[in-house]
């Protein structure tokens, strides 16, 4: 099948085998060569999704260096890290990123009015704030910019649920690559030495994954990295599941 054809095969008309045959094909590659698979065989516009978490700037890197002008988008809670905001910043400016800062309709002091604080009040209203404030302001960005393929650096050592996702899936509507799915976290720590690349600054505080302030905790003796975040309520935001999130 040309590059052409494979092009004109959007998600909705995508035959299972088809996915399963790329998957296959995928699994051969390096994380680069994922990347530039993508490019030439996957539908345009593309983008890349990212938290600015502690291992982030590995896709932000590569992502860059075969699309300098990616749209890179992240969510803005307003309750993120100062080391966030700052490291953010700081790539932005080290790898001139085409940086989108997307955020929820309503205000986080808005919702604290309304609503209190939901990430406290038990499971449903925790889905419900990050539906309202990650998986909904992604995808009116998404939409926005007319993605149909977006980029992710999630990897299967993180959760539960991504232990069984595959590299290339189908997603609320659109292509969804994750280049490093399979990576380890000795092969992440190569790459960022290899290109002098930074790890968040609360890695040195023993974090290993970083969210909102009110829902991460640094990794102590006694948890598994999924208990670092949403008080071991939920690993997941939403952002990387087929629900809606609530």
């Amino acid at each position: 099948m040309t590059n052409v054809a494979l092009k004109s095969k959007f998600p909705a008309s995508l035959p299972d085998s088809l996915l399963q045959q790329w998957n296959e094909q995928l699994q051969t590659m390096s994380a680069i060569e994922r990347v530039e698979w993508a490019y030439q065989h996957l539908p345009s516009s593309f983008a890349l999704t990212s938290s600015f978490g502690i291992q982030s700037a590995v896709m932000l890197h590569m992502l860059t260096q075969v699309d300098k002008d990616i749209p890179v988008l992240v969510t803005d809670t307003g309750y993120l890290f100062e080391e966030t905001y700052r490291f953010i910043d700081e790539l932005t400016e080290r790898l001139s990123l085409n940086l989108h800062v997307l955020s929820a309709d309503i205000s986080p002091a808005w919702q604290l009015a309304r609503y209190g604080e939901q990430w406290a009040q038990g499971e449903k209203e925790l889905k419900q704030y990050n539906f309202l404030n990650k998986v909904q302001p992604l995808e009116k960005g998404l939409t926005n910019l007319g993605v149909n393929t977006w980029f992710s650096g999630i990897r299967r050592d993180q959760t539960s649920h991504r232990q069984n996702l595959p590299i290339l899936q189908v997603l609320r509507g659109r292509f969804k690559l994750h280049p490093i799915i399979d990576w380890s976290s000795k092969d992440v720590h190569e790459y960022l030495q290899k290109h002098n690349l930074p790890y968040h600054p609360l890695w040195e505080q023993n974090y290993v994954s970083v969210g909102d302030t009110h829902s991460t905790v640094p990794l102590s003796a006694e948890m598994n990295e999924e208990d670092t975040r949403f008080n071991g309520q939920q690993r997941e935001c939403g952002l990387h599941t087929d629900g809606d999130g609530i």
